[in-house]
């Protein structure tokens, strides 16, 4: 994938062989590709300014040195995503005002930092820098996110170069965890180790990483890219929702080898993604992904933001053209077919409790809450670790963590010793289920709290049902943006304000029901006129649970029953 970001080789062909008209101009899709390189929009300028990983160096050599007012606006509010920093939001503003006040009014001079997890693989050594780091710099905060990676906040720009040192200098890193670039790659945390797995895709991902990360190649894109990759048969990495995913699967012919999936992604505009019907070696992988990733780059749509997502690309082509234009444009060669995957194995796809690996010794998946830990705890969990014999961690897509390699005679008493820490291995189906994004409390986007929200939730779930142990997956989304992945959820609830009994304005939650991945994936349905405030969300999401226990037929899952239920029974 030889193209530069400025002039891609597929670019350089004629647009179009018709002359050009006098009085109005094409503004077709700002496609690198159809020859449309003027930017289009602000962040389209930026980007042509000076590409988001230079500034780096400004950041080092100026901005923590001469401190937050010595910030240009675009590094502020664009280009430092690239290094994976966003601003915070200040305290005080509530969510009614989320969408009026300016970027400057809502910014704190404080940061979220990102640190980007490949594949959720971590050591104890880097996991304990992690938990270090969050107690140094970032007030004791350190968030696992839906996809692998820890977010911590209250970040100083004078101290992001020792971060950055210390990051680095066990392995781990910040660089593209945000921005217009490739995002980090998910991948199975038991790959290499389950006894089940089909296939092992760490050699694929970390030729990935070697080949992008850092490229500036690859720096400017219409929109972020997301990735995934997992031979697991639980299809544990949510591919569905990925710009591009491969997926482990047989084929009768070949053996093993990732079936390829294209053009999903959720916010605003949901869409699953599609796939494209080849079956890929694991030696391809790499090649296969930057072909994916070089179509985004030349053909992707940058004059309007809100299109600029693969999945927009994808939608308007289909499968068959991607394909085409993947095989003769980029690939110079055909793609294997291949079959499609069996369905997922088990109903959950979060590893939660105690598994045996491939080598006979096990790993053990455990639950903070929401997502939520500190850096006291992911310090202690290093120490446990070690303690057992263990040099390994994972974080899931489901902000879950796993221990490897833990002998059999060592399990029951890491067990006890992570339940001493309030990270359970065998969690009620409430905690093992229920997600939130950061929410209003960092979020600048946010108009609701969510973290403390969805703990409470769960605490109330447990308490009033605690026989209940069907899986169950509650999501918590402070805004439409769905980082939380709502619309995929058993119950999917979406932060707005709503009216109370009083006719009072007050944080409340929209809600989505019967969202599933794996098993008959699709979004789940909105009820009319369904909102519920945040104080009546214990009673609601017990009443309709109740509902579903009633009226379930044998086996029937909730996101089946949740489709074909009555809006009566769902209120």
């Amino acid at each position: 994938m030889a193209a530069t970001p400025q002039k891609p080789a597929a670019a350089q062909k004629p647009a179009t062989a018709t002359p050009r008209r006098k009085a109005s101009r094409h503004r077709g899709e700002g496609q690198w590709a159809a020859g449309h390189f003027t930017p289009l929009n602000g962040n389209e300028q930026f980007k042509k300014d000076d590409d988001g990983l230079n500034v780096r160096t400004r950041i080092e050599t100026i901005y923590s040195k001469r401190g937050f007012d010595s910030i240009d606006p675009n590094d502020l509010r664009g280009r430092m995503r690239w290094w994976g920093l966003y601003t915070q939001r200040k305290p005080g503003i509530d969510g009614g005002k989320t969408a009026v006040l300016e970027p400057e009014e809502l910014d704190d001079e404080y940061f979220m930092l990102r640190v980007r997890i490949d594949g959720g693989a971590l050591t104890t050594q880097q996991l304990r820098v992690v938990g270090e780091i969050s107690q140094e710099f970032a007030r004791g905060t350190a968030d696992i996110t839906d996809r692998q990676n820890v977010q911590y906040h209250w970040i100083r720009i004078e101290d992001v170069p020792e971060i950055w040192n210390r990051l680095e200098a066990v392995g781990l890193s910040t660089v593209t965890a945000c921005g217009d670039t490739p995002r980090v790659m998910i991948g199975s945390p038991v790959a290499g180790i389950a006894e089940d797995e089909i296939i092992d895709g760490t050699p694929a991902l970390e030729e990935m990483k070697r080949r992008v990360l850092g490229n500036k190649a690859y720096s400017n894109l219409p929109r972020k890219f997301k990735t995934a990759i997992s031979g697991s048969p639980v299809l544990d990495v949510v591919h569905e929702i990925n710009d591009v995913a491969f997926v482990g699967v047989r084929h009768p012919e070949h053996g093993p080898g990732f079936d390829l999936w294209v053009g999903g992604g959720l916010s605003t505009n949901p869409k699953l993604g599609v796939r494209l019907g080849a079956w890929v070696p694991l030696e391809d992988v790499p090649d296969v992904y930057e072909g994916v990733l070089s179509i985004f780059r030349d053909y992707g749509y940058r004059r309007l933001r809100n299109r600029a997502r693969l999945k927009f690309l994808v939608a308007d082509w289909g499968a068959e053209k991607f394909r085409q234009v993947l095989e003769d444009e980029y690939l110079k060669r055909k793609l294997t077919d291949g079959p499609a995957p069996a369905e997922p194995v088990s109903r959950w796809r979060d590893h939660i409790g105690v598994h045996r690996q491939k080598d006979g010794r096990f790993y053990v998946g455990f639950a903070p809450r929401v997502g939520r830990v500190d850096g006291t705890t992911l310090t202690k969990i290093a120490d446990v670790a070690e303690a057992h014999g263990s040099g390994r961690v994972r974080t899931t897509v489901e902000q879950k963590m796993i221990v490897l390699d833990v002998e059999e005679s060592q399990v029951e008493s890491l067990v006890e010793s992570l339940e001493a820490l309030d990270l359970s291995a065998r969690p009620s189906p409430f905690r093992r289920g229920t997600m939130a994004c950061t929410g209003i409390e960092f979020c600048k986007l946010a108009i609701v709290e969510t973290k403390a929200r969805g703990a409470s939730l769960i605490d109330e779930l447990e308490r009033r049902m605690p026989e209940f142990d069907e899986p169950i997956t509650i999501n918590l989304n402070g805004c439409p943006n769905a980082c939380a992945r709502i619309q995929v959820a058993d119950i999917g609830l979406k932060g707005q304000l709503v009216l109370n009994d009083e006719g009072e304005q007050v944080e409340g939650y929209q809600v989505h029901l019967g969202g599933a991945l794996g098993l008959e994936a699709g979004f789940g349905r909105k009820v009319r006129g369904l909102k519920v405030t945040a104080d009546e969300l214990p009673d609601y999401v017990e009443r309709v649970l109740k509902r579903f226990e009633a009226e379930r037929e044998d086996g029937e899952r909730f996101a089946s029953w949740a489709t074909r239920a009555s809006e009566e029974a769902l209120q």
